[in-house]
């Protein structure tokens, strides 16, 4: 198990070309956001937008519109209802994410399904929030996982996934079986982030405290490495999600100085100005 340090971001976070566009920067969209939790798929979209990736369509229940329009205008609106409509983003994007705030129902289960049958090789998936739960009870369905998936679920729902308990999920090996099994890379979310990447090398986080006990810290995470997902193509996929979960931990730290909790939108706020000192460090 290899720690992650500060240089990684360095190494993911690097000078945009002068000669690009918003498509440069990849095509993301999340999905989730019911009626009651709407705010998790904003923070999602917000996140990865102020983490830089290009044109991101946020797919929830249109009680959002409002909400999500207000809180970040450069995100685009999709009734996730519209089924063609949803189709077609699917078929666009470069990265989706799915989870956040979706809710544990039928049109939710429909939702994941029609991810799992529709996405291609060529795009990163992340199974994020209540799609974990869903994931969890339709076991059928973790053969769908295409190898490029990435499941980021924290303690409960990884015991939910893997019939691991929490009480044993320090057990790395117990762990990697596991995550081989399900054929994806899995960022297993606690005091002290560990990852399980597809090629079954083991990453952790040394970073972070309980000022990130906070509702939405999850979202925000998965907005970030989407984000670095559809912009960072040059670099390994492994590496990549390194940098985004050491990032969003890093700023994390940095607020942490003046504050008792940490917001998950402070967070969010901080991070063009983060990943600009990174470029201005190097």
């Amino acid at each position: 198990m290899k720690l992650i340090s500060s240089n990684i971001l360095q190494q993911i976070i690097t000078i945009r070309p002068a000669n690009s566009y918003k498509g440069t920067f990849g095509r993301l969209l999340a999905i989730g956001g019911n009626i009651n939790y709407g705010g998790a798929i904003i923070m999602t979209s917000s996140a990865a937008v102020h983490a830089g990736a290009g044109l991101v369509t946020c797919a929830c229940h249109p009680a959002n519109l409002t909400a999500l329009h207000t809180i970040v205008p450069e995100a685009m609106f999709l009734d996730y209802q519209d089924q063609t409509g949803l189709s077609n983003s699917i078929q666009q994007a470069d990265v989706i994410v799915i989870g956040p705030g979706l809710g544990n129902d039928q049109l939710a289960a429909k939702l994941l399904l029609t991810v799992l049958q529709r996405i291609t090789k060529q795009q990163q998936l992340i199974i994020d929030g209540s799609a974990l739960t869903i994931l969890s009870q339709h076991r059928e369905w973790y053969k769908l996982l295409p190898p490029q998936t990435i499941l980021t679920p924290h303690q409960m729902e990884w015991q939910r996934l893997s019939d691991i308990k929490i009480s044993e999920q320090n057990n790395i090996e117990q762990n990697l079986k596991m995550q081989q099994t399900l054929g994806a890379t899995v960022v297993l979310k606690k005091n002290g982030t560990v990852i399980y990447h597809y090629d079954q090398t083991v990453t952790k986080l040394a970073i972070g405290g309980p000022y990130m006990a906070t509702g939405g810290m999850g979202d925000t995470l998965a907005g970030i490495i989407a984000a670095f997902l559809a912009q960072f193509k040059q670099a390994a996929t492994n590496q990549v999600i390194d940098a985004a979960v050491y990032c969003h931990s890093a700023i994390a730290k940095q607020l942490a100085e003046n504050n008792y909790v940490v917001l998950p939108s402070a967070i969010i706020n901080a991070l063009p100005q983060f990943m600009r000192q990174v470029i201005t460090d190097a």
